[in-house]
């Protein structure tokens, strides 16, 4: 393998330093190798960028270390090509494992053109990912609030969520916020609480709410509360940053949200994680294999092993499987009959994650093409199934030794 890069380097990045390999010299010659070990502070990253400078080096690799890999790409973003690689495909050799020398490989295999570069999103793009992944937490922790707020009315023989639908609405949390000041409810103050076809269940309600509900449970009711009314104040805060960073791409949204499922919350957190320049991503596949999302390639000796997707982008597939659910239940749609058709062979989860794949697909031809999303419709994609299987069936015949001829009706 030819080299390809005068001078170039390779970093081994830690929380506190950074271990830094120049490999320099003319491409017919061995390189020369200078090594030097940096603290990760600002000032000592600026005496970096000026070291690397002095030697002409023009392209950079680290690897992905968590969050590590970001102060340093901050510094050397505008002066120099950085390339962020996966760990595991740069791997270096068993039995040769120290910072030192993995910096100096991570710095040949950089002189030969052989590390792969991992995407990275510019920064208006980084900055939305950031508050999508922030939101997405502090739902997270907003649903853990929610169930613990059952979990804590059941042991109190509160018996409300097997009457109301939706426990976390108005009517529901006045009722709990007045059984922290009083035991019992009557049903006249239950039926001025009661909304829309609550009213019907009065007498229904008034047993759900006769329980035991001692200080303790008070207390914990109160602190559950008050977090949960915290999170939805913060996440309201974070959906009007992210419909201020949206304002760009107000056109990549709208094209996204006319693909079936995909609410302007899920656009937002899609185009959070792949970008809008599609560009970055060779083809379809190339984008599904980023997301993890497509059947994953483990065959030897000429059999397949198994087909379980990888971890890929977690964020990402978490969106996309939101959105899919959302579509599997959207009557006469083409992505109805996808779900089903796949989930009465496969199972229902492995037809979501089927789904979220085609969903992306019909993404990057959408940011791509920059044409909306056309509903073929389900009769069309059950047409499109039975001619798969008519010409799966032929095939298997004719490898028997029949002869298929289709007969012609008048």
């Amino acid at each position: 393998m030819e080299p390809v890069l005068i001078s170039c380097a390779g970093m081994d990045v830690h929380e506190k330093k950074v271990d830094v390999c120049i490999a320099h010299g003319p491409l017919n010659k061995s390189p020369v190798f200078k090594i030097k070990t940096f603290s990760t502070m600002t000032s000592d990253l600026i005496k970096l960028r000026e070291w690397l400078t002095g030697y002409g080096v023009t392209t950079v690799a680290m690897e992905s270390t968590g969050v590590y890999w970001k102060p340093i790409f901050n510094i050397l973003e505008k002066d120099f090509d950085v390339i962020l690689a996966n760990a595991q495909h740069i791997k270096g050799i068993p039995g040769k494992k120290s910072d030192i020398k993995d910096c100096q490989w991570i710095a040949t295999l950089l002189r030969h053109g052989l590390v792969p570069r991992s995407f990275i999103p510019p920064r208006e793009i980084r900055e939305l990912r950031d508050l999508n992944r922030t939101r997405r937490k502090l739902v997270g922790s907003m649903a853990s609030e929610k169930n613990r707020l059952i979990k804590v009315l059941e042991d109190a023989n509160i018996k409300l969520s097997s009457v109301v639908t939706k426990i976390y609405g108005v009517s529901s949390l006045n009722m709990i916020r007045a059984l922290l000041e009083k035991d019992k409810l009557t049903k006249e103050e239950i039926a001025d609480m009661s909304k829309g076809k609550l009213r019907k269940k009065v007498d229904l309600l008034a047993e759900a709410l006769n329980g035991n509900v001692t200080d303790h449970h008070r207390f914990l009711l109160r602190m559950h509360l008050d977090n949960i009314e915290f999170l939805a104040k913060q996440i309201k805060k974070l959906d009007g940053e992210i419909q201020r960073k949206m304002i760009p791409f107000e056109k990549e949204s709208e094209l996204i949200q006319t693909i079936p499922g995909i609410s302007e919350v899920s656009a937002a957190e899609i185009i959070a994680e792949i970008g809008v320049n599609m560009s970055q991503f060779p083809d379809e596949t190339h984008i599904s294999s980023w997301a993890g999302i497509c059947p994953g390639n483990h065959e030897s000796a000429g059999k397949k092993k198994s087909g379980r997707i990888r971890e890929g982008n977690t964020f990402l597939k978490g969106a996309l499987t939101e959105a899919a659910w959302a579509a599997s239940r959207m009557n006469g749609s083409a992505y109805q009959a996808i779900f089903r058709n796949i989930a009465k062979r496969r199972g229902g989860k492995r037809a979501l994650v089927a789904l979220a794949h085609h969903m992306l697909r019909d993404i990057y031809r959408v940011l791509s093409t920059g044409e909306p999303y056309q509903e073929i419709g389900a009769e069309a994609v059950i047409n499109i199934s039975s001619r798969k299987k008519e010409q799966k069936m032929i095939r298997m015949l004719e490898h028997a030794g029949y002869t298929v001829t289709k007969a012609v009706t008048a």
